[in-house]
């Protein structure tokens, strides 16, 4: 409870902000005008171009912007079509960026233990004709080793200046780059390397050493080339006899002395072989040609307005075909890149020396790419720092973000709350994001709305799967709600289609509802070597392209989609209510207790149970109430009382996010283990593979149904 003195206080504030927003509301009504956001909100967006009982279909109303308009009138319809003409066009402008790391230095931490820290510099750049003469060479680089055009290779590397250059090196020789992530474990790396039947690998000098045993199992593997480190040689001893391990700078050199023409790929021609991250399975090579990526270049230039000091910090893996979309569309745009890591993001990144500033400060970047795990972990990591604060700046924090929600809500802006608070929260980020593109998995509304609130940012969020070529649709930036991904993209129709086992049509009362099909130029060519798979997916349909993606949505009467639920994951329960797995773990994600989270329903039970990946710290905060202190992480998960108290928490969450009675676990499990690609219990993109979480917390679950 809040004393009486902070309330006194809150509510003397809040009398001086009314009287403030009297005297200033005819001010903030003629420069603002509220009236304009809602009806740009509130705009139609799409329009029906095919109805009937059993599907409906949607088109955007929106006409193609002027880069798009620009990319036809030049006849951009391959990425190598689209770096040549940036080249010449923004030539000397910073192109991409790399920063400098000085040394590496033992720092004492608070709890006695050492850390390895980064002492770090600035950003080099390479302009655009640098990054194109580097990307040229190492092209040429490659088809001097041997590599011919059409011939698969793969890049399996951390997100990095050289990763892009590589790529760009590849379609400049028409050969088909194979993505793969960096967090999967030996045999996801070798299932891509052996299906696609590459020769040459592009890798880097952390994961280098991984090949001392894929290459065992990888036998058509003959040439590994290797990013170098900024500090430390790498060490190339110790490989399978007969693979030559070849420095990334060795094939630039030789392609700088080559005269091997460049050799252009079509439209149609294979750009990428993207692997699935695998969620519900082994994951499938996605065959995207250079007229789909060309396709959601478009989509996305027609959504984002760009300005002349715009620059993006690129961290998310490149091996996603989100991050690099977005990142070519900033190539295509003329905006920099500055490329960072999880490890050096922010000032209290793990690896950035004490004195030393974060990649976001340096780099101060206005636009970013994020997924919701990711916005997830900033949202609560805002709700810690408020939680420790006095009652006195918790209150005021409370009392400002209403502020800021209501207001906000009407269509207005707050620079003066801003000013006192908000901004001060945006300089994690450098305090220049203005946009923060969210996309690979849902948002949840509370979570869009405080980074939207606290960090000054538009967050648009998208929706697209690998076999769309990411953007099927995406979120007009004046939208006022915070569960909906917007309008179809303008390269893409959207159709619904009857889902009748779960009750989903579109003669359904308010909005029409069904299985989300998407059609249009995005949609890939099929799987890579699974022709069956690819008939079962993916239908041509008036000479147009679609792909079933199994996710469910709803369309608004101004055009915009909201996906409400996925057919894998919507399971019955035994009296008949049906609980959609992926909503409750979306909602319960934002539990602060919660750092992962799988609910399991069992169609022979009444209610649902969950795996709960617990923080540590917010389980220590919760012991600790218990008057649980001095106990292991590992013995506070087998604690009975903490994990009663922990589902407590949970439903008391669930309540706020206003889930149905049957959608709150009725019982849970505290793992102690944390859930990592390297286990195989979430894919590298950190989505959950629920039969293998199934599968190896069985006991548990019995146990949870039991009690």
């Amino acid at each position: 409870m809040e004393s009486a003195w902070v309330q006194t206080a809150i509510g003397a504030i809040k009398i001086i902000t009314m009287v403030y927003d009297i005297i200033t509301m005819p001010i903030y009504l003629a420069i603002q005008r509220p009236w304009k956001r809602k009806q740009l909100a509130r705009r139609v967006k799409a329009k029906i171009i095919q109805q009937d009982s059993s599907s409906i279909t949607y088109r955007t109303l929106d006409s193609p912007g002027e880069m798009h308009v620009k990319m036809l009138q030049n006849n951009i319809d391959t990425l190598e079509r689209m770096f040549n003409f940036v080249t010449k066009v923004h030539t000397t402008k910073r192109c991409i960026g790399t920063r400098q790391i000085l040394g590496e230095e033992d720092e004492m931490q608070p709890n006695g233990r050492m850390f390895k820290k980064f002492r770090m510099g600035d950003y080099v750049w390479r302009n655009f004709i640098e990054t194109e003469h580097a990307a040229a060479c190492f092209g040429r680089g490659l088809r001097e080793l041997g590599q011919q055009p059409k011939q698969n290779i793969v890049i399996f590397a951390e997100t990095r200046a050289e990763w892009m250059i590589a790529a760009h090196g590849c379609f400049k020789q028409n050969m088909p780059v194979v993505t793969i992530y960096a967090t999967l474990g030996d045999d996801g790396v070798a299932h891509g390397i052996n299906e696609t039947e590459v020769t040459t690998v592009i890798t880097s000098h952390e994961l280098l050493p991984k090949f001392k045993s894929v290459l065992n199992v990888t036998p058509n593997v003959k040439k590994i080339i290797f990013m170098e480190d900024q500090l430390h040689p790498t060490e190339t001893t110790g490989f399978k006899e007969g693979v030559e391990i070849i420095p990334f700078s060795k094939v630039i050199e030789t392609g700088n002395k080559s005269t091997i023409p460049g050799s252009p790929p079509s439209a149609e021609d294979t750009a990428i072989i993207m692997y699935t991250s695998g969620s519900t399975g082994t994951p499938k090579g996605v065959l995207l040609s250079h007229a789909n990526c060309i396709g959601t270049m478009k989509n996305f230039c027609d959504i984002f307005k760009i300005y002349p000091d715009d620059v993006l910090i690129g961290f998310l893996p490149l091996a996603h075909v989100f991050e690099l979309l977005a990142e070519s569309v900033c190539l295509l745009t003329g905006v920099p890149i500055g490329y960072s890591t999880p490890l050096t993001l922010i000032d209290s990144s793990s690896k950035v020396m004490k004195g030393c500033k974060g990649d976001a400060s340096v780099l101060r970047p206005t636009c970013m790419t994020s997924v919701p795990l990711i916005l997830d972990r900033i949202s609560k990591g805002i709700n810690d720092k408020v939680n420790a604060e006095t009652p006195m700046k918790k209150a005021f924090f409370k009392f400002a973000y209403n502020y800021k929600s209501k207001w906000t809500s009407r269509g207005y802006q707050t620079p003066l709350m801003d000013k006192i608070l908000f901004k001060k929260i945006a300089k994690l980020l450098g305090g220049r994001i203005r946009s923060v593109l969210s996309g690979g998995a849902p948002l949840a509304p509370d979570t869009h709305e405080q980074i939207k609130l606290c960090l000054c940012v538009d967050v648009i969020q998208g929706y697209g799967l690998t076999e769309t070529t990411a953007g099927a649709a995406v979120m007009d930036k004046w939208d006022m709600e915070y569960s909906r991904v917007g309008a179809p993209s303008s390269s893409n129709d959207i159709r619904l289609i009857n889902w009748e086992e779960g009750n989903y049509r579109v003669t359904n009362k308010p909005y029409p509802q069904g299985e989300i099909v998407v059609g249009g130029t995005t949609v890939s060519k099929g799987y890579y070597k699974l022709p069956g798979k690819t008939q079962e997916d993916f239908f041509e349909e008036d000479g147009q392209r679609w792909f079933r993606t199994g996710d469910v949505g709803e369309v608004h009467p101004d055009g915009a989609l909201k996906i409400i639920d996925r057919k894998k994951d919507l399971v019955k329960l035994q009296a008949g209510e049906y609980v959609s797995l992926g909503k409750v773990e979306s909602e319960l994600k934002t539990c602060p207790v919660v750092e992962n989270i799988c609910v399991y329903g069992d169609s022979t039970k009444q209610y649902t149970v969950a795996l709960v990946v617990p923080n540590p710290k917010h389980l220590e905060d919760i012991a600790e109430r218990l008057d649980i202190r001095g106990v292991e992480f590992e013995d506070l998960c087998d604690n009975k009382k903490v994990e009663k108290a922990v589902l407590q928490e949970l439903a008391e969450h669930g309540r706020k996010c206003k889930l149905h009675r049957t959608e709150i676990p009725a019982a849970i499990h505290l793992c102690k283990d944390i859930w990592t690609p390297d286990m195989g219990l979430v894919t590298a993109a950190f989505k959950l593979k629920r039969k293998d979480i199934q599968e190896r917390y069985q006991a548990e679950i019995n146990k949870m149904y039991a009690s």
